[in-house]
């Protein structure tokens, strides 16, 4: 027996890719690659195809894309494109809104939707990401990542996670918990891309369709902050540094 996986939007026809495996393997995390008489580009902002390994925008061309949307023209030429990519006469494309990158064996991994991205400090930034990269942990089942405003009006990233029994009861340290998923991102992603917090929930909020339900998340406690230990300046030059900027701000 076998259990697959199969993406795609309604406006290209239910189903544009897909991977298979039998049953009793571990889930796979990705989408798989196209079906039949559908290919599938990665795009910029500019509409160019991204490196490989980037994030882009998931667009889609083939015999199943659709003609558009009935009595909707602004969004159909918003969103149904001419396939610049595509040899054939008349060839459409479908911006699907969601992200995505090739996997080294060649297989795409869903990064969510590009109206999840936030900007923080002037960076930009794929929430999607980091909860994929999140749950390459063995701690980890489940994350997500969202944006939250602190109380003085400051964005931060928030992360929130369902751990696999090898992270230990639910009584354990949080400060532990945050500690080791910030290092494990922090050799993987840039800094402006690791979260500030961290919380830990027994299961991610559901609406009653399924979908993970963000008004429900719940504002991360003290502890759920990821905090490094003081270190001393060493050496002459750090200690000159240190004297320097205690003296400046008094």
């Amino acid at each position: 027996e076998k259990i697959c996986n199969l993406y795609a939007p309604s406006e290209t026809t239910t189903y544009s890719t897909w991977i298979c495996m039998p049953r009793g393997e571990a889930v796979v995390e990705t989408i798989g690659r196209p079906i039949a008489n559908t290919r599938v580009y990665l795009l910029d902002g500019h509409g160019g195809p991204v490196p490989f390994g980037a994030v882009g925008e998931l667009c889609i061309g083939g015999a199943g894309v659709a003609r558009g949307y009935l009595n909707r023209p602004e969004l159909t030429a918003e969103r149904f494109l001419t396939d610049p990519f595509s040899d054939e006469a008349g060839a459409r494309l479908y911006r699907t809104g969601d992200l995505a990158r090739y996997l080294p064996d060649g297989n795409l991994e869903f990064l969510g939707r590009n109206d999840e991205q936030v900007k923080i400090r002037g960076f930009r930034i794929e929430p999607g990401e980091i909860a994929a990269r999140l749950c390459e942990h063995a701690w980890l089942r489940e994350a997500v990542v969202v944006a939250r405003q602190d109380r003085a009006g400051d964005k931060h990233l928030v992360a929130y996670v369902v751990c696999a029994p090898e992270a230990g009861s639910d009584d354990d340290d949080g400060g532990g918990l945050a500690g080791a998923l910030r290092a494990h991102l922090g050799a993987r992603l840039p800094d402006y891309m690791v979260p500030s917090a961290f919380v830990r929930l027994a299961a991610l909020p559901l609406t009653p369709n399924g979908k993970l339900d963000r008004k429900a998340l719940p504002a991360p406690a003290d502890d759920a902050y990821a905090r490094r230990s003081y270190e001393a300046p060493r050496g002459a030059v750090e200690t000159a540094l240190a004297q320097i900027w205690a003296e400046l701000l008094g």
